[in-house]
């Protein structure tokens, strides 16, 4: 770690709590449409049209809520009423005005490491969603660079580390996620630290285990210290 220059921080479920919203909206969700179908098949369908719509809404509450929108459309072949559909607008509405509930020694990482690195946020989704919690969550001052993109892939890293001024393996990305926070990271030649959260979305998630010497699994954030 003796040459990292810019540490990346993944937002949702990294910096703040995220995914527990979406389990209890896609539980309203089962609920609303039981007398069609037994929810593990509601949430099935769910998710297929999730993964159908990415490359057109992207991710996000906004894409979510028109994806259960079309869902219930689909499971209740058109009869959903007016009501129902103001109900899963609802349920994106609510999860829009959740509080922000930051995850447990985030601020205490933080404050040790500013002023030592440039700290950056890496996060995808909406852009005005993503800018929402930044600003609720009180955190933005402890960052140099914010960087919301619609996808994690080789070529963001390659463009955030290129518009940093710094080579891959003078950065180090931290997230929940490995499909999206670690491996386009080891991909390009940079350093990836995994911080699990308690649930991790299904597109997310992977089925094998990375062995690689600029990889670190940690048990929390806070661990992230013993390595600066």
């Amino acid at each position: 770690m003796k040459d990292i220059k810019v540490i990346g921080f993944d937002a949702d479920d990294t910096l703040w709590h995220n995914e527990q919203y979406f389990l209890d909206a896609e539980k309203q969700f089962w609920e609303l449409l039981e007398d069609f179908l037994p929810q593990h098949a509601s949430a099935r369908e769910l998710m297929k049209t999730e993964m159908q719509n990415i490359q057109l809404y992207g991710y996000g509450i906004k894409a979510f809520t028109l994806s259960m929108i079309e869902t219930a459309i689909s499971i209740t072949d058109g009869t959903i009423t007016s009501s129902g559909i103001e109900k899963i607008i609802g349920y994106g509405k609510d999860m829009l005005a959740k509080p922000i509930e930051i995850i447990p020694d985030v601020e205490h990482v933080l404050t040790e490491l500013q002023g030592k690195y440039r700290l950056v946020v890496v996060t995808k989704g909406d852009l005005l969603d993503q800018q929402r919690k930044l600003i609720k969550s009180d955190l933005e001052g402890y960052f140099h660079h914010i960087e919301i993109v619609s996808e994690k892939n080789n070529t963001e890293y390659l463009k955030l580390t290129n518009h940093l001024d710094i080579t891959p393996s003078e950065f180090v990305m931290i997230g929940n996620s490995l499909k999206s926070d670690v491996l386009p990271v080891l991909n390009i030649g940079g350093h990836g630290m995994h911080v699990p959260y308690h649930t991790t979305w299904e597109h997310e998630q992977i089925n094998r285990k990375i062995e690689h010497e600029q990889f670190y699994e940690l048990e929390t954030i806070k661990d992230v210290l013993n390595y600066f």
